[in-house]
């Protein structure tokens, strides 16, 4: 097995036993009279745009706190964590964290106008989603051999959501096991990136499988590998990198952070609502939809995880050859 060692697993712990080894929490409900801002890094229609909405949604019906999305794509997140970064500590304006910005952005940049650490208040972490790769069904590709074959003979095309993106780090980790020079194509989004598959002008994408699962049902898309540790039980044909011979396991995490400073009464809350949000059947039931799994942890254990991820990132990212 040629080995390429990406293993980025979400390291958590279940709600039940979070709770016994950290006592009583505050009680969940609204924080403030005020409508809250969830701001998302990319555009409408993505994964992450996609688990905000679902939370602001029961933020407000099942705890009457009012939220809103706020989409600030740009610069691989670092628009938006900046911007969430200057803004008042008084739980109004929080980010729907993910790699880009804080587990990527600080190797692939030279400087950042925000520390991933202490600039901000790692409030709530939410889950990971496992990305794969997706070739067109006319390709006749299905799988990690035949891609690796025909990309050999003439370079095919492959859309990412953005430079230094997750999608765009495993395009570059499985060109690099596979020893082949795709053509990446950078998007600001997945959404965009989609379209444009959808109408043939790309050959292939990265993109989280469960959520195109509709794509593979419908023979619009053929998905050849999914970077999880393990097929996923909603979409069992799919073969993961490792089954086929690469040591792949890339998953993109989520969670809910601040800017610095929250009050840790308020954090401690925050964390308590939306950890009850995403406990219920119906939210379990949209996560699962999505292909994220999910782990509780606290403010402590999520800032903990950030900063573990920035080191477990690093060596992925300068192997990509995308760090300035």
């Amino acid at each position: 097995m040629k080995l390429i060692r990406s293993t980025i697993l979400a390291s958590g712990v279940a709600a039940g036993a979070l709770l016994a080894a950290t006592g009583a929490f505050a009680e969940p409900g609204a924080w403030s009279e005020e409508p809250v801002r969830i701001v998302v890094t990319f555009p409408p229609g993505g994964t992450s745009d996609l688990v905000a909405r679902l939370l602001a949604q029961h933020l407000d019906t099942d705890f009457g706190q009012k939220a809103v999305v706020d989409n600030r794509p740009g610069a691989a997140g670092t628009v938006a964590a900046d911007y969430v970064s200057q803004q008042a500590p008084d739980g109004t304006t929080l980010i729907l964290a993910n790699n880009a910005p804080y587990t990527i952005a600080p190797t692939r940049f030279k400087s950042i106008p925000y520390d991933p650490i202490e600039g901000a208040t790692h409030v709530a972490y939410i889950g990971a989603s496992a990305p794969g790769l997706f070739v067109q069904p006319s390709s006749g590709i299905t799988t990690l051999e035949e891609y690796t074959a025909v990309v050999k003979e003439t370079p095919m095309t492959y859309g990412s959501s953005g430079v230094g993106s997750i999608s765009h780090i495993l395009g570059e980790a499985v060109d690099a096991a596979l020893e082949v020079e795709s053509i990446h194509v950078p998007y600001q989004g997945s959404s965009p990136a989609i379209q444009d598959f959808r109408a043939g002008v790309l050959d292939s994408f990265y993109d989280m499988v469960v959520q195109n699962s509709d794509m593979i049902e419908d023979k619009e898309a053929v998905a050849i590998a999914i970077a999880s540790p393990e097929r996923n039980p909603q979409l069992p044909d799919v073969p993961t990198f490792m089954e086929q011979g690469y040591d792949i396991v890339i998953e993109n995490w989520v969670g809910l952070s601040g800017p610095a400073g929250m009050d840790p009464a308020m954090v401690e809350q925050i964390n308590e609502t939306v950890l009850a949000v995403f406990a219920s059947a119906e939210v379990q039931e949209r996560l699962t939809e999505l292909g994220i799994t999910h782990r509780g942890m606290n403010s402590q254990e999520y800032t903990d995880f950030v900063a573990k991820q920035i080191e477990v990132w690093a060596p992925l990212i300068v192997a990509a050859g995308i760090a300035e």
